[in-house]
């Protein structure tokens, strides 16, 4: 990153934080810092798990169970054990809590209006499809890539989300026990690998490297949710995984794919893929794909 780069994203969060009223305890005119009034959006009507709520604002629990306390001591919120599992709390706004919601929503509505009241047509446009990108990338940066077992749950919840995708969208249907999809344990050292795309703490994709002994190493079972798509997902398991294959010391990258899957197919061509004669049986594959692989060069001695 250039020290350009680093000076134009602290000057854009000065601009912010300015323009959106956050640097005072009175967020929208309430008698309330916008971090509890954060929380009472984020609880809703239903209300949620404390844990969730962590997760999907990245607080730590001491500092939520601080919000939840003042915001219980004004009457907004009831924290209880959840009904099923004690050890789950569950929060929820009160009657009072709703209408400073509601309260909170409307005055939210008349600052967004104050942000492009005072723009132009071609301005307001200008700056909404900006916001959009920028929330596009941010979102993007807070997914986490980590390794687990493929029979966690995370991972389970993941495969069986990209099973059901594909019997809707093959033309034959999706069958796993007629595909040549490896066992779990064939993605589980040492055998493989299996990545779990997670934002917010909620599981948004996976992907699996299969390290086959004397064999290029094979890409396996990548999917992505419909709602995590366009954060560049797909590109990011490519080369994460490309990276693994050769810290493992193959040369060669092998994939295969559904000519359903157009998406999935341009992105092997743009992340340098090359199309190769059928290398497997697979019977709902009709393009095959290898890369070569390099290990990335060793860090500089101190």
């Amino acid at each position: 990153m250039h020290s350009a780069q680093i000076d134009q994203v602290r000057r854009f969060n000065r601009t912010v934080t300015q323009r959106v009223g956050v640097l005072h305890d009175h967020y929208l005119g309430r008698d309330r810092p916008i971090g509890e009034a954060r929380l009472l959006w984020e609880i809703g009507g239903q209300g949620e798990d404390v844990r969730r709520l962590r997760e999907r604002l990245g607080l730590d629990s001491g500092y939520v169970s601080r919000l939840l306390r003042s915001l219980e001591a004004d009457g907004l919120v009831t924290v209880e054990p959840h009904p099923r599992d004690r050890r789950v709390r569950t929060v929820r706004l009160t009657d009072a809590g709703h209408a400073e919601r509601a309260t909170l929503d409307a005055r939210s509505d008349e600052l967004a209006g104050s942000l492009l009241e005072p723009l132009n047509e071609a301005q307001r446009a200008r700056l909404v499809a900006a916001m959009a990108e920028v929330d596009r990338l941010l979102t993007a940066g807070t997914v986490t890539l980590d390794t687990v077992d493929p029979g966690h749950p995370d991972a389970v919840y993941c495969l069986r989300s990209y099973f059901t995708e594909l019997q809707e969208r093959f033309e034959t249907g999706f069958d796993p026990e007629r595909s040549l999809l490896p066992d779990a344990g064939e993605l589980a050292p040492p055998r493989g690998e299996f990545l779990v795309a997670r934002l917010h703490g909620e599981p948004v994709g996976c992907a699996g490297l299969k390290l086959p002994p004397g064999a290029p190493a094979e890409i396996k079972r990548m999917w992505v949710a419909p709602s995590a798509r366009r954060l560049g997902l797909g590109r990011r398991f490519l080369t994460e995984l490309e990276a693994r294959a050769a810290r493992h010391g193959r040369t060669l990258l092998r994939l295969d794919t559904n000519k359903a899957l157009t998406a999935a197919t341009g992105l092997y061509h743009s992340c340098g893929f090359q199309e190769v004669p059928a290398f497997n049986d697979e019977p709902y594959a009709h393009h095959w794909f290898e890369k070569r692989v390099t290990a990335p060069p060793a860090a500089p001695q101190e």
